[in-house]
């Protein structure tokens, strides 16, 4: 598995060389082309796999998509060694091309893919959930749409399994462990201490509540 892993990266690499070296094209046909990378993990039409740990992505916002992307090139995210999936997203992200548009343009491209219906996972306390949710609401709004302004992505829509363990990586400094590189980071790091463990499985609970009410 381990040589697999390597042999995948290189052809990624391999591919992506070659693509960025060719004639230019549209950002949509850019962006398609590599996004085609991304496939093994996160689905062809950007649904996730939960056993490779690749969340649903199909529709988040561009901006979004464009800044984590830019954590990953850059090392903010994907350095600790407890992130395995984060670290394999590293990888990646140290493959793109930021000079040549590569983030902007896949990050268009997964924009553009229609959100996915996916399965609810998570277990919790929906009531004390939707209690804890308040703290939540003035940088990822009340029905979890999010907020730009603040940095604040939508949660409706995302994995729930996922959610679980970003906050997990919040709370114990797996994720955000630099506040001066990774500000917004830092203050959801400062939210999910106030969690329990049954609490972060509650308040996931009741965003999956909100993604059925958005359905």
């Amino acid at each position: 598995m381990k040589f697999f892993r390597l042999d995948f990266l290189s052809v990624f690499l391999l591919i992506l060389f070659v693509s960025n070296t060719g004639s230019a094209q549209s950002d949509n046909k850019r962006g398609e082309r590599v996004y085609k990378l991304c496939t093994y993990c996160h689905g062809d039409q950007g649904e996730g796999r939960q056993e490779l740990a690749a969340p649903a992505i199909a529709g988040l916002p561009e901006w979004y998509l464009k800044r984590q992307l830019t954590k990953f090139y850059e090392g903010v995210r994907g350095t600790h060694p407890q992130d395995l999936a984060g670290m394999r997203m590293r990888a990646m992200g140290k493959a793109l091309y930021s000079d040549q548009n590569d983030i902007e343009a896949v990050s268009k491209h997964v924009a553009a893919l229609p959100r996915v219906k996916l399965a609810d996972t998570v277990r919790g306390r929906v009531l004390k959930g939707e209690a804890a949710y308040k703290a939540c609401v003035a940088c990822h709004g009340e029905k979890g749409e999010g907020n730009e302004s603040v940095g604040a992505p939508p949660l409706v829509g995302a994995s729930d399994w996922y959610l679980v363990t970003q906050l997990h990586h919040f709370k114990s400094g797996v994720r955000a462990g630099n506040p001066e590189r990774d500000p917004t980071g830092a203050v959801m790091r400062g939210m999910a201490a106030t969690l329990s463990a049954e609490g972060v499985d509650d308040v996931v609970a009741y965003i999956n509540v909100l993604n059925q009410q958005k359905q």
